[in-house]
């Protein structure tokens, strides 16, 4: 009996050692195993302490962190700075910073990855709806006064016959959604409470019109596709925590106002753009970015803007190539701003190509520069062999690069048959050649074909000179995840600045 007793005494001794920050669990390699042991529940951000992203989630994961502990909840937050325990970063496949996972029963086999916004609201609702059926079933107007007070967006699904078949196309819809609480009700008292003439789903809110009334055909794709139209503002502001939902929503189209908060006439414009809004809800979104953020300039630059440039408005399309869009007009009124969004809609825009000027001396070093407005005659020339670099100023690996792209200009500048050059590719656009990491080699050979060749090589002094003397044989596979692939990689080890971790996901979401 004592024996068994002292044994259960150290087990809980030993529980108690993890250690806590702000209601989140501190988990390391020697006691990971202890934790998925203890809780049955368990979410767990994997972070890098340099990471901007994870220094903005942290106050919104304790928050989520606190508020289930309130409600008696038995999930718990955890959290483990990868960048130290690099064996459970390996075992989870952590190739960013946060990677959040979520282990149940203790399953390490197969944790689900945390798929939701990254506000605290977002973590609770997700958190709960993998712990009990898609929608909670409401007989009280009690219960639904607490559910629709406790979130930003709620859909109660209104059923006279919660066993019939709409009813159950309705929770079918709720299981597609992991951030917003659903419930389900049938009482008639709740019909009139909330003025339901017939069955049908209500979207309840706190934003813009309040609620959204859904009375068509109820189908799955029906309400799903409604949902998603009605639960974000007509205009939301793009911020750290608003990113997940803005770019993880269905809608790939997005105008962007970019304009300082403080200007005496944001409220002016934003109400403009407001209005704007509603004639394209569920076509396009409405998105303001504060240019005087710091954490929004890579932002601004990603669109060619400056901050005293700013109010400004352009449109980009998140399909397979990120094209960007801009009006004749810079002044943001109602008409301005629908005529351009209808003219997007209606194919009439022609996209918006970054360049700056050609500069003066742009020949005369070993290694010719290169913008939009030169790129076409330099790079295509019949009689040349053209090796260009697409950098970034801001990117460590092209810093790195640098001083072997100069020794390459420098053994072919005397060569008439052969141009190294680079190009700023976040100020200078091309329409035939697009570019999503840095840096990007492309060789384009003597011909009157336009063909281009990726070069994947080693970036090497001796790999370019061998893939150059080959004509782009040696070294030029054509293999586009490649870069993508190397600098996730740094990024787990920690290699990569925190600046640079941060524009390289703006850069994939923009």
């Amino acid at each position: 009996m004592w024996p068994l007793r002292l044994l259960c005494l150290a087990a809980l001794a030993a529980a108690a050692d993890i250690p806590v920050e702000d209601e989140v669990l501190v988990l390391k390699k020697d006691n990971f195993e202890e934790a998925l042991e203890k809780y049955q529940h368990l979410l767990v951000e994997f972070y890098a302490p340099w990471c901007g992203h994870c220094k903005a989630l942290a106050p919104e994961y304790a928050k989520a962190a606190a508020k289930l502990k309130e409600e008696g909840s038995q999930i718990r937050l955890a959290k483990v700075d990868a960048t130290e325990e690099s064996d459970l970063a390996q075992m989870f496949a952590v190739r960013g910073y946060p990677t959040i996972k979520f282990f149940k029963n203790g399953d390490k086999s197969s944790p689900k990855d945390y798929s939701a916004g990254r506000q605290h609201e977002d973590i609770v609702n997700w958190l709960n709806k993998r712990m009990g059926p898609a929608a909670d079933t409401i007989t009280e107007a009690d219960a639904a006064e607490k559910l629709v007070e406790s979130s930003e967006v709620v859909i109660i699904g209104f059923f006279k016959d919660v066993e019939g078949s709409d009813a159950k196309i309705f929770l079918q819809a709720a299981e597609a959604f992991d951030e917003v609480p659903f419930g389900i009700a049938s009482q008639a008292d709740l019909f009139t409470k909330y003025d339901v003439k017939q069955d049908g789903v209500v979207l309840f809110k706190k934003f813009d019109e309040g609620r959204n009334t859904y009375d068509g055909e109820l189908t799955k794709e029906n309400i799903i596709e409604f949902i998603k139209s009605n639960q974000l503002p007509l205009v939301i502001e793009f911020t750290e925590q608003s990113a997940p939902k803005i770019f993880g929503g269905e809608i790939k189209t997005h105008v962007l106002m970019f304009i300082p908060k403080s200007s005496t006439t944001f409220e002016n414009n934003l109400t403009n753009f407001k209005k704007a809004a509603g004639s394209f809800r569920g076509k396009i979104l409405f998105i303001y970015i504060d240019s005087e953020v710091e954490d929004n300039q890579r932002v601004l630059e990603f669109f060619g803007l400056k901050k005293e440039e700013c109010p400004a408005i352009r449109l980009i399309t998140l399909e397979e190539e990120m094209t960007k869009y801009k009006p004749e007009s810079e002044d943001i009124t109602v008409d301005n701003v629908k005529a351009f969004c209808n003219q997007f809609l209606e194919g009439k825009l022609k996209p918006h190509l970054m360049s700056q000027d050609v500069p003066e001396d742009w020949d005369k070093s070993a290694v010719k520069v290169l913008v939009g407005k030169n790129f076409e005659e330099v790079a295509f020339d019949e009689t040349k062999d053209v090796f260009i670099e697409f950098y970034a100023p801001w990117c460590g690996h092209c810093k790195q690069l640098a001083p072997i792209w100069e020794s390459l200009g420098e053994k072919y500048k005397d060569n008439d048959k052969i141009v190294i050059g680079k190009m700023d590719a976040t100020a200078n656009e091309i329409e035939s050649v697009k570019i999503h990491s840095f840096p990007t080699l492309k060789y384009f050979p003597a011909s009157t074909e336009r063909s281009i060749i990726d070069f994947n090589g080693e970036r090497t002094l001796e790999s370019f000179i061998k893939f150059l003397e080959s004509g782009g044989k040696d070294g030029g596979a054509v293999d586009e995840d490649l870069e993508d692939a190397e600098d996730t990689d740094e990024d787990v080890e920690g290699v990569d600045s925190d600046d640079e971790e941060e524009t390289d996901h703006h850069k994939d979401e923009l």
